[in-house]
């Protein structure tokens, strides 16, 4: 099992080159970001899938979520719950 670190404090992050962000929420151990071109990122925990990467992975590292790109959705909006991540596009 991947070892993920859940911090009680805020954390400086690095995004990839170019990316602002618009809006952001956290889950009880889970992130996500909209970017100003309508992305959706997360990072955290992701055992029930609120991640949005198809998968139950964790990851400390911050990832777009390909499956909204891949369908063209641009992303105006996320909540995430304690084991939810509700998007708007």
């Amino acid at each position: 099992a991947a070892f993920i670190s859940i911090q009680a404090f805020p954390a400086l992050l690095d995004l990839p080159q170019d990316l602002e962000v618009s809006a952001a929420s956290c889950g009880s151990r889970h992130t996500a970001v909209v970017t100003r071109g309508g992305e959706l990122y997360t990072w955290g925990w992701g055992k029930y899938g609120q991640l949005g990467h198809g998968n139950n992975v964790s990851s400390d590292q911050a990832r777009r979520v390909e499956h909204l790109v891949a369908r063209g959705l641009w992303v105006e909006e996320v909540v995430c719950g304690p084991w939810t991540t509700y998007v708007r596009v």
